[in-house]
């Protein structure tokens, strides 16, 4: 393959200059500075106008007094007399109250007889799941066992075979179970279920 040689090849003409630099600026009618004059001709022609045709405002001559007429005579301004400031008037006495209710209440006592809340018959239980394999029911007791709660496991006899049931328990009230199905609940391990221990 032959190489080509990129120096000798053909050269762009040079670029002829669009304007002479040598050529004088053009000495024409400066039309700018023309408008700019008349402008301000024309502006100082108006205001010296408008001043003049204006005529300057006459100062008021006090009114001269005719010799015929006699003037009047002052009458002399009396003093208003000064009178000294009141003294202030003394407030009424505080009404007497009319209810008795506000000493009543502050020395009142009320009584409130509580509840006894009745205790369950029988103990609670919460049952987290009921599994078919027993390794179900065992990776649920671990994770609850992670939450530091006990559980055990239950087997129940079904009409289809055995359930293994995790439950927690037994509680005396209902109070702590759903405490502790509260924190389980928080830790992601649902439903449980309350109910009475069997």
């Amino acid at each position: 393959m032959a190489t080509k040689d990129y120096v000798k090849r053909g050269r762009a003409a040079a670029k002829k200059p669009r304007g002479n630099r040598n050529q004088a600026p053009s000495n024409g009618f400066p039309f700018k500075w023309a408008t700019i004059a008349v402008c301000l001709v024309g502006a100082l022609g108006y205001g010296l106008y408008f001043l003049s045709s204006n005529p300057a405002p006459q100062q008021s001559q006090p009114p001269t007094s005719t010799p015929a007429t006699k003037p009047e005579p002052v009458k002399p301004v009396k003093p208003t007399p000064v009178t000294p400031p009141k003294a202030a008037k003394p407030l009424p006495p505080k009404p007497e109250e009319k209810w008795r209710y506000i000493e009543e209440l502050e020395n009142k006592e009320v009584q409130v007889e509580a509840k006894k809340e009745q205790a369950p018959t029988r103990p609670y239980l919460m049952q987290c799941g009921a599994y078919r394999s027993q390794s179900q029911a065992e990776e649920r007791k671990a994770m609850i066992a992670f939450q530091g709660l006990t559980s055990q496991i239950k087997v129940s006899q079904g009409e289809k075979g055995n359930w293994y049931r995790v439950v927690l328990g037994p509680y005396p009230q209902k109070r702590k179970a759903e405490s502790d199905r509260n924190q389980l609940r928080r830790a992601g391990i649902e439903p449980c279920a309350i109910w009475f221990w069997e």
